[in-house]
């Protein structure tokens, strides 16, 4: 019989997608006395595109979340590969329309944050998130943790709430997390990739089905490409979020330090257009979709390297914060929404909270250390390098490069290392399909009481 305890207090730093989802979890696992704490000033919609993968997608609908998540996604259906030249290299379905029982979703961050900040609103009470509080420092004695904040905007004016003494304190605030740094003082910033990330989204006509994602390219200069809008779908167009990527460093050089970055900051695209002039395929000119692109990012591609604890007393960690990850294989956001569902598991199962969150520790830091390693050796886009460097002036058929074996079976690994292999997720979607409609019955009566 699981450990309950409604009461048990539950501080989150990082009001980001892995915070707000396990704030959710929580919720919904019987923990009510939640508080989340977010650096920014203002909680806003930003970012550009994500990908849910069905493991993670399994969860949001088991949270009552599938129909809004509807409304403002794409229901991914196909990921096709192509080399520099747009030569087809190979396609697989993807969601449901490879048989999963629940889709895979291409959504804009901002749309997605937006419709969990919402439902934890709704869930939970205005009052459980505090914006504008900076977490500094912690303190824990054998029954408690104190987590102390200053303000952003002012460092000078004290918080709203100077400190919060909790039960347990779940770090959730991304790669540059205070909590690891206070955890590990000698880590150093990010490991840089050697790669820079461009970033933009278009409103445009839609391309191949609408609802597939393209890959183009090798390691060191790739483009990607995927719808993630559905209401520009509803009007017969496509909200196209893009990532363009190169190399700007040596691979061998030992400099890991990542480059100085503004993120967000709206930066000229001759920095990186040029390198991808030539890129005009027969469904998709991508110096088009550059050019018409209104605004763009800039971003180091970066990682941390696994560390061996995540867990200390009464403070662990989550997602980004956890198991900093290379933006490959489409499995970021998805891990840390894995990441919640094992953490307010774990708090149910046992009533000793330093226990409960070594537990969490140990399902998840391992597979999340495996996918670290296997992003820094491309991961499921491992085939567009085997066909670079097999094929580096291109080729007529792919079959005369890579045979459909060894293309098949680098996809199969990944899936199953990351947790979004086709069997185990339909076994728990059957599993819990109850529980979902459950959910939205009683977050509909919760609601109308409110």
């Amino acid at each position: 019989m699981p450990f309950m305890n409604s009461e048990l207090s539950i501080a989150i730093v990082g009001g980001g997608i892995g915070g707000l989802v396990l704030a959710l979890q929580l919720e919904a696992d019987g923990f009510k006395n939640i508080s989340i704490f977010e650096a920014s000033r203002e909680l806003r919609a930003i970012g550009s595109g994500i990908n849910l993968q069905p493991s993670a997608v399994l969860v949001l609908r088991n949270l009552g979340l599938l129909p809004e998540l509807e409304a403002k996604g794409i229901k991914t259906s196909e990921l096709r590969y192509y080399n520099r030249y747009g030569h087809y290299v190979v396609s697989e379905p993807r969601g449901e329309a490879a048989g999963y029982l629940v889709p895979q979703f291409s959504v804009h961050r901002g749309m997605l944050h937006e419709l969990l900040l919402k439902a934890v609103k709704e869930r939970l009470g205005e009052g459980c998130v505090h914006a504008d509080h900076v977490f500094t420092s912690y303190t824990q004695t054998e029954s408690s943790i104190t987590a102390n904040f200053t303000r952003r905007s002012d460092p000078i004016v004290p918080a709203e709430i100077q400190s919060k003494i909790a039960d347990v304190l779940i770090a959730a605030d991304g790669i540059n997390s205070t909590a690891r740094k206070l955890l590990y003082p000698n880590e150093g910033p990010p490991n840089f990739s050697g790669r820079l990330l461009w970033r933009g989204v278009s409103k445009r006509t839609p391309f191949l089905t609408g609802r597939s994602m393209v890959w183009a390219g090798h390691a060191d200069q790739k483009f990607i490409a995927y719808p993630v809008g559905r209401e520009a779908e509803l009007e017969g167009q496509s909200l196209v979020n893009w990532i363009a990527e190169l190399r700007v460093r040596d691979k061998n050089d030992p400099d890991l330090t990542p480059p100085q970055a503004d993120w967000g900051k709206v930066v000229p695209k001759e920095r990186f257009a040029g390198k991808f002039q030539s890129w005009t395929f027969g469904f998709l000119s991508i110096p088009d979709l550059i050019e018409e692109t209104k605004e763009v990012s800039e971003f180091p591609m970066c990682d941390r390297t696994p560390v061996d604890r995540w867990s200390f007393g009464r403070l662990t960690l989550l997602g980004d914060a956890a198991h900093p990850l290379y933006p490959i294989g489409s499995n970021g956001a998805s891990q840390a929404i894995l990441d919640a569902v094992a953490l307010s598991s774990a708090l149910q199962n046992d009533s000793d909270v330093p226990t409960a969150l070594t537990a969490y520790e140990k399902v998840r830091l391992p597979p999340t250390a495996k996918i670290c390693f296997a992003n820094r050796a491309n991961g499921p886009d491992h085939v567009l390098q085997l066909a670079h460097e097999r094929a580096p002036d291109g080729f007529e058929n792919i079959d005369d490069v890579i045979g459909a074996i060894e293309l098949e079976e680098v996809g199969k690994v990944y899936k199953l290392l990351a947790g979004f292999d086709m069997e185990s997720v339909n076994k728990k979607a059957k599993e819990t399909e109850d529980l979902w409609s459950s959910r939205v019955k009683a977050n509909g009566v919760s609601d109308q009481k409110r």
